[in-house]
């Protein structure tokens, strides 16, 4: 007789649930999209949907990732608990929770316009493709940058009905976001990597310049974000939080440059705090500019 209550905690664990990082990850620049979409005013109804949209299908790319790594995941220290890794699931339900994890996404798009629609199939190609990415393209961050950067573009598609060249401004400074934080993640997980032999990782292609690449990307989104900044005509709140991001970052090199693995997966993590920083500078940003008069 199937034990329900741990194939639900093993389903649960496939999805990364006790781990929100992701989810967190590829929400705030989905939000401070829509307020940027919406000059501050974006829809209620479109904030739950990519709330609930981004949970699902951040949860579904893992549940694909771990399918894909299957043979891996007990061979890397940080994985080795995985459900696959300790014979809790089967490829099988994997791939039926991964469907509908999707359709209950679909479910989020009934509302939203036709042209949303179209941006999300891109989304869930890429969402769906990218762990295979890790056994030939070099630089597989960038493939998951371009995943969870399809968010943006559906935002302004959802909130306006089309999409303006301020969207694919957004679009490459969180590909450089992702760069950046996801590159610290391989970081942590390089020695495994390498001893496996088989995965590719921006870390390992970068090799000695790895920690360079991670912060140069920083740079990169950090410039991107000011240009999207001084296009919204930013107040002093915007710029503000903008500082914060910036002294985050300083803070992760600090950590990261001695390249210790612990340390890499916790600035990784903390990647959340530039997220949310990022966004509150937006937030208030139409506070100041709605309510305030500035």
């Amino acid at each position: 007789m199937i034990d329900w209550k741990k194939k639900i905690n093993a389903y649960s664990r496939l999805m990364r649930v006790e781990k929100p990082i992701g989810t967190y990850l590829l929400l705030w620049p989905a939000w401070w999209s829509l307020w940027i979409a919406a000059d501050g005013k974006p829809d209620i109804l479109l904030i739950i949907l990519f709330g609930i949209g981004c949970f699902l299908m951040r949860s579904a790319g893992c549940v694909i990732n771990d399918t894909a790594d299957r043979n891996f995941d007990g061979q890397v220290e940080r994985t080795q608990r995985r459900p696959f890794a300790q014979g809790e699931v089967t490829v099988k339900e994997a791939l039926i929770l991964c469907a509908i994890l999707c359709l209950l996404a679909a479910l989020c798009l009934l509302p939203m316009n036709r042209l949303t629609w179209i941006m999300s199939l891109p989304a869930l190609f890429l969402a769906l493709t990218y762990p295979f990415t890790k056994r030939f393209f070099p630089i597989p961050q960038f493939y998951l940058g371009l995943a969870y950067s399809f968010s943006i573009p559906m935002a302004f598609a959802a909130q306006t009905g089309h999409v303006p060249a301020m969207t694919w401004l957004l679009f490459v400074a969180n590909v450089c976001w992702t760069l950046a934080y996801d590159t610290m993640y391989a970081m942590a997980d390089k020695p495994d990597d390498l001893k496996l032999g088989n995965i590719k990782t921006s870390a390992i292609t970068f090799g000695d310049y790895d920690m360079a690449a991670a912060m140069a990307f920083h740079v990169l989104f950090d410039i991107l974000m000011a240009i999207a900044g001084i296009l919204i005509h930013a107040n002093l709140f915007f710029w503000l939080f903008f500082i914060v991001v910036i002294a985050l970052q300083v803070h992760q090199y600090t950590q990261i440059k001695d390249k210790d693995r612990y340390k890499c997966f916790k600035m990784f993590l903390s990647n959340n705090r530039v997220g949310i920083a990022m966004f509150l500078g937006v937030f208030f940003h139409y506070i100041g500019k709605h309510y305030l008069n500035m």
